[in-house]
């Protein structure tokens, strides 16, 4: 080294300074892992279904005489490139925008789902009024309703986090609101949706600290309504039958989801090879959307399925150390239902093709066809991104600080700054007591 070089060192480490290094940046002056992980598991999900979503829609297409098969793959890019923009605005400073919208989000969110029902508005489509509008703008208004509940959800438990330990209290602004939200939802019918946003909301009371007895008495209650639904409703109970004997209704109700099954089975360990499956030219009905993990299955085999459900894995990693990581409670809470969200949409669309679970008719993010999931669950990754970032946003409290260690996350906070405190202290005394030996010497 230089003369000049030590000699600047010196001077730095005698002033307290980290001596200049000419290195490469380092990996903390970047984004944070965890931002990274959530980006790049998105974009190769998207990438995974541009391609999944051309071979399971371009045969049926050119045999049915719908254009050139190219049709479903335009749309998905589009709507695709739409959530992508939004996604970028949201990832920047999204968590703090949403915070001023949340109330009337929700209520343009009821009030789009109420139109479902008004007639000449509401598009009904093999059997299901979940629509509305025309042709290629046709939305789904439960998908904006599902993230509008996140937030909705996030806001009451950060203003008031207590709230959680007595199911009276949690019951008159949430409970009402999230259990009218289910009930418009499951008319359509539309249970998939339902569920998702059952178990979305339950995680966030599970972060925010329920107890295990008011958990377990809303489970109960929540599992005796769908039972009580499907026994009440032919289309339900149709759908329950045929999964607990689907070759029992092999012609019938339980026909997509046999052959959703034979086409896994027929995939082995590597599949038949990329655009050849021929489940999804003659037997799938719309094989691009609910049952495009069988058109996988078939191609790529159990090697291709693991590789998809892999990068769910990595999602639900880092958005779960995102919510960890964040800053406030109010990002913390996002951060979870964001996560839930996804991963219960994408869990129970694996377990229904499978034959795990009855049929449900949500699709699978980010890889199934379908304009407002797509940019819904863009939308919702923007703000995970977002809280992964560093972005927070904080709610006004009600009541002392004691609301907010009942959620065990501003514990948590406090123990790791006071941890990085006493790091940083003890560097200020090493540093000080060697520059009183250097002056002594």
């Amino acid at each position: 080294m230089p003369p000049t070089a030590r000699g600047a060192n010196a001077k730095a480490r005698s002033l307290g300074a980290r001596p200049r290094s000419k290195g490469p940046k380092s990996v903390a002056a970047g984004q944070p892992l965890e931002h990274r992980i959530l980006l790049t598991a998105t974009l190769c999900l998207l990438a995974f279904g541009a391609v999944m979503v051309y071979s399971a829609s371009s045969a049926p297409s050119l045999l049915q005489g719908h254009g050139s098969g190219s049709s479903y793959l335009v749309k998905y890019m589009l709507f695709g490139g739409v959530g992508l923009v939004l996604m970028n605005l949201l990832a920047r400073d999204g968590v703090k925008w949403v915070q001023s919208i949340t109330g009337p989000l929700l209520v343009v969110s009821f009030l789009l789902v109420l139109a479902v029902y008004i007639p000449h508005v509401g598009v009904r489509v093999n059997g299901a009024r979940r629509w509305i509008g025309p042709g290629v703008l046709q939305f789904q208004p439960s998908e904006l309703l599902k993230i509008a509940l996140v937030l909705y959800t996030a806001t009451l438990l950060a203003r008031k986090p207590k709230r959680v330990l007595d199911l009276r209290e949690l019951s008159r602004p949430l409970l009402v609101v999230v259990g009218g939200a289910c009930l418009l939802v499951a008319m359509q019918p539309d249970l998939g949706t339902t569920l998702t946003i059952a178990f979305t909301v339950c995680a966030l009371l599970v972060v925010a600290g329920m107890p295990a007895r008011n958990l377990a008495i809303l489970a109960g209650s929540g599992f005796a309504l769908i039972v009580f639904y499907a026994l009440v409703k032919p289309y339900a109970r149709a759908r329950l039958t045929s999964f607990v004997d689907p070759w029992a209704h092999a012609s019938g109700s339980g026909f997509q989801a046999v052959q959703g099954q034979i086409a896994i089975g027929s995939g082995g360990l590597f599949g038949v090879g990329p655009g050849q499956s021929v489940q999804k030219i003659f037997y799938l009905p719309e094989a691009q959307t609910d049952f495009i993990l069988a058109v996988i299955g078939e191609e790529l085999g159990v090697v291709g399925v693991c590789a998809l459900l892999s990068l769910y894995g990595l999602i639900g990693y880092a958005g779960l150390r995102a919510a960890k990581k964040a800053r406030s409670l109010y990002s913390a809470l996002i951060a979870t239902g964001v996560t839930a969200l996804i991963m219960s949409q994408a869990l129970l669309n694996v377990f229904a093709v499978l034959g795990l679970a009855p049929l449900t008719g949500v699709p699978l993010p980010f890889v199934s066809y379908g304009s407002s999931s797509l940019i819904v669950m863009l939308c919702a990754m923007g703000l995970l991104l977002n809280v992964a970032a560093g972005g927070s946003a904080h709610v006004r409290a009600v009541g002392d600080t004691r609301k907010r260690e009942s959620a065990g996350w501003a514990r948590e906070r406090s123990s790791e700054t006071d941890s990085d405190r006493r790091r940083g202290d003890g560097r200020a005394r090493g540093a000080g007591a060697r520059g009183g030996r250097r002056a002594a010497s």
